[in-house]
C-alpha cells in the first residue's frame, strides 16, 4: 500500500537531516548525540527533552554503536520501521564510504592522510554543541533533587572508572527502590560483558569468518572505541594475526578522524583482509544487530513510561546516562582546548549557538575551515 504524502515528507527530511549529519558529525558519540538534540529537540520539535532522554538512555543499555542507535531510534519514532532503516542507512553510510577511500588510499599509498588542522578547529566547536546539549537535556534529566543527587554520583563513579552499564543499572536500579519504597530502599545492579565469545581459531580469513566476528562483536560491545580497540586486538592481532598492531591503530585512528561512527573502523579492517567485498561485509555484520535491537526499543520504552515504577527506572537510567555524557565531554575538553586560539573558538561557537541558534552543521564547518588558516598562519 502506497503511503501518504506526509509519509513520504517525513521519509525524505530523515535521509536529509542524517546524511548531511553523517556528513560533518566529528568528535564521537557524544558530540553525535549533541548535534542531533540541537536538531531534532530544538529546531525541529520531533522530540521532547523526555522522549530524547527515554531513547538515550535505552540505547545506553544495549551493545553497539549509542549514537547510530538513537539515528535509528529517532528514525523509528518519526516514520516506523522505514525510518528506522533509512536514518540508520544515512548516517552510516557517509562515514563508511570516507572510510572506504581512506582504505583505498592507505593500501595504494601506504600512509593516512592528514587532517590534524582541520580537527583541531572543529573539536572546540564540538565541545561548545556537547555543553549547550548537555544543558538543554540537563533541566528534565535532573528535575528533581534525586535526580541531581543520582547524577552527581553517576558523574563521580564514571570518573573514576566505573563500568558504564554498572552506573546506568545501578542509577536506573536505585530510582526504581526509590519509587517503590518512597522512603528508603536499596538497589544492587551488575552487569558484566559477556566474556565466552569468540570464534574457534581460524587460519586464514574469509568472508564468512570476517562476518561472523563483526556481527558476534556488534551484538556484545559495549563502551567507547577504546573498548573496540580491545576486542580488535585480541583477536585480530594477538590471536588470529589477521592484522599487525601498526595497521590496527590506523584502523582506530581513521574511525576515530572521520565523522560518524566509530564503528566504521569496521569498514577499514574488511577493506585491508578481503578488499571491496570484505569492506561491505564488515561493515554489515557490525551494524546488523543495532538494527534489530533498535526495532525492540522502539517497542518496548513507550510501555515503559506508562509504569510509574519502570518509569522511575528509566529516569535514573537516563540520569546516568546524561551523567557518562558529561564525563566524556570532560575528557574531550583537555583534548579539544590546548591553546588560545582552541579556547576563543570554543567561546565564540557557545556565543553563536545561544544567540543566534545556527544549524551545528556550519558551525562544524565553520570550525575546520578557521583551524585550517589557524594552523597555516601560525605553524
Amino acid at each position: 500500500m502506497k503511503g501518504s504524502p506526509e509519509d513520504a515528507h517525513r521519509l525524505r527530511s530523515l535521509a536529509a537531516f542524517f546524511l548531511r549529519l553523517g556528513f560533518t558529525s566529528f568528535g564521537g558519540p557524544a558530540a553525535h548525540v549533541a548535534m542531533m538534540e540541537q536538531e531534532v529537540v530544538r529546531r525541529r520539535g520531533w522530540l521532547t527533552h523526555e522522549a530524547f532522554l527515554d531513547l538515550l538512555g535505552a540505547c545506553n543499555l544495549i551493545p553497539g554503536p549509542s549514537s547510530t542507535q538513537m539515528a535509528m531510534s529517532i528514525g523509528y519514532r518519526r516514520a516506523g520501521w522505514k525510518g528506522l532503516v533509512l536514518g540508520g542507512a544515512c548516517f552510516i553510510l557517509p562515514a563508511a564510504g570516507m572510510t572506504l577511500a581512506i582504505a583505498w588510499a592507505y593500501v595504494r599509498f601506504g600512509q593516512l592522510p592528514r587532517g590534524q588542522a582541520m580537527l583541531y578547529g572543529i573539536k572546540p566547536v564540538i565541545l561548545a554543541i556537547v555543553f549547550q546539549a548537555l544543558w538543554g537535556l540537563g533541566k528534565t534529566a535532573f528535575r528533581t533533587r534525586p535526580l541531581l543527587l543520582l547524577g552527581a554520583f553517576a558523574l563521580a563513579a564514571s570518573l573514576l572508572g566505573a563500568h558504564p552499564l554498572v552506573v546506568l543499572l545501578g542509577a536506573g536500579g536505585w530510582m526504581l527502590s526509590l519509587r517503590w519504597t518512597r522512603q528508603r530502599g536499596a538497589a544492587c545492579a551488575v552487569l558484566g560483558m559477556p566474556v565466552a565469545w569468540g570464534l574457534a581459531a581460524i587460519p586464514a580469513v574469509g568472508l564468512s569468518s570476517l562476518f561472523l566476528f563483526f556481527l558476534k562483536l556488534g551484538s556484545v560491545l559495549f563502551g567507547s572505541g577504546y573498548v573496540l580497540l580491545a576486542f580488535l586486538k585480541a583477536d585480530l592481532v594477538d590471536r588470529w594475526h589477521w592484522l599487525t598492531q601498526a595497521q590496527l591503530l590506523d584502523a582506530v585512528a581513521v574511525g576515530q578522524v572521520t565523522p560518524g561512527p566509530v564503528f566504521t573502523t569496521a569498514t577499514f579492517i574488511g577493506y585491508l583482509l578481503k578488499g571491496w567485498v570484505g569492506a561491505v561485509v564488515a561493515t554489515v555484520g557490525i551494524f546488523l544487530p543495532s538494527f534489530l535491537l533498535v526495532g525492540l526499543i522502539g517497542l518496548v520504552v513507550p510501555r515503559l513510561r506508562q509504569s510509574p515504577g519502570l518509569a522511575g527506572f528509566l529516569d535514573g537510567v537516563n540520569a546516568g546516562a546524561l551523567a557518562l555524557m558529561a564525563s566524556v565531554t570532560w575528557a574531550l575538553s583537555r583534548t579539544a582546548v590546548v591553546d588560545r586560539w582552541t579556547a576563543l573558538l570554543g567561546i565564540a561557537s557557545a556565543i553563536l549557538l545561544i544567540r543566534l541558534k545556527p544549524n551545528p552543521t556550519w558551525l562544524v564547518l565553520g570550525g575546520g575551515l578557521a583551524g585550517c588558516l589557524i594552523q597555516g598562519v601560525v605553524r
